[in-house]
């Protein structure tokens, strides 16, 4: 049997006396698209935070690729290929949405100053190799036509594509997608999901926070249902739209 990518055991997140996350245990396949779904409040992008090292857990473990990260900083998870967005997209909104997508690639040697001096020719050869793979992930994303606008005026559903496009800068093992259909229009909600599947079914692994149920019921296998900070159910779409403790808490009927 294949181990877990991603295995959560006992997750605890507390601030002072409030538990934001209790003991949470949930695994995420290599290959899968896994739904996080629960009530606002319930704890989900606390747990992602804690995931991704941006906040630490006060107990349990995260072990990511047969590595406990738990106590890893958020740049050394990411380093190791696990990688995340934010519900409200985080650009640079004054570079442009090549700029942004260029800024997020790894091992930059230009970034020591050093080597500005002292190998300009690397460092050249190695920013028009990032500008290359950056214009093809752009692509890939369909932001070829505002690639050079300001990242602060493009549209809330663009914002959402370029913060994917940064995603993939790393080609990461894992992808952590916080609310991905949140202000997103149809049209360019049908073309992130598009890029979801497309991607899964070149290997990437999902972990998606979504409110959005029909786009979670139809894309995500399986789904952990959070509340009050505990996973109360996890199994396929069908197992959690007739849990009866999922329906009490979050989903108010039977989905078909």
């Amino acid at each position: 049997m294949t181990a877990p990518l991603l295995k959560v055991t006992d997750a605890t997140k507390t601030f002072g006396s409030m538990r934001a996350v209790d003991n949470a245990s949930f695994e995420v396949a290599t290959g899968s698209i896994t739904g996080l779904i629960g009530p606002n409040g319930a704890g989900k992008s606390t747990l992602f935070g804690a995931i991704a090292g941006e906040n630490g857990l006060t107990s349990g473990s995260v072990i990511f690729d047969g590595e406990d990260i738990a106590s890893l900083s958020a740049t050394d998870i990411y380093a190791r290929g696990l990688s995340r967005t934010f519900q409200i997209p985080r650009p640079f909104p004054t570079m442009t949405v090549l700029e942004n997508v260029m800024l997020a690639a790894t091992g930059q040697i230009g970034e020591r100053f050093w080597n500005t001096w002292f190998r300009p020719g690397a460092v050249a050869r190695q920013e028009r190799e990032i500008r290359e793979r950056a214009a093809e992930v752009i692509q890939f994303c369909n932001l070829t036509a505002v690639e050079r606008n300001l990242a602060g005026a493009i549209s809330g559903g663009q914002k959402k594509l370029l913060e994917l496009a940064r995603v993939l800068m790393s080609d990461p093992k894992l992808i952590l997608l916080d609310e991905p259909a949140a202000g997103v229009n149809p049209a360019l909600l049908d073309t992130l999901v598009e890029k979801i599947v497309e991607l899964n079914a070149r290997g990437k692994t999902f972990l998606i926070i979504e409110h959005n149920m029909d786009m979670v019921m139809s894309l995500c296998d399986p789904i952990v249902v959070l509340a009050q900070g505990k996973v109360i159910c996890a199994g396929t779409p069908e197992d959690v739209a007739n849990n009866s403790a999922v329906i009490d808490a979050y989903l108010g009927e039977v989905v078909a």
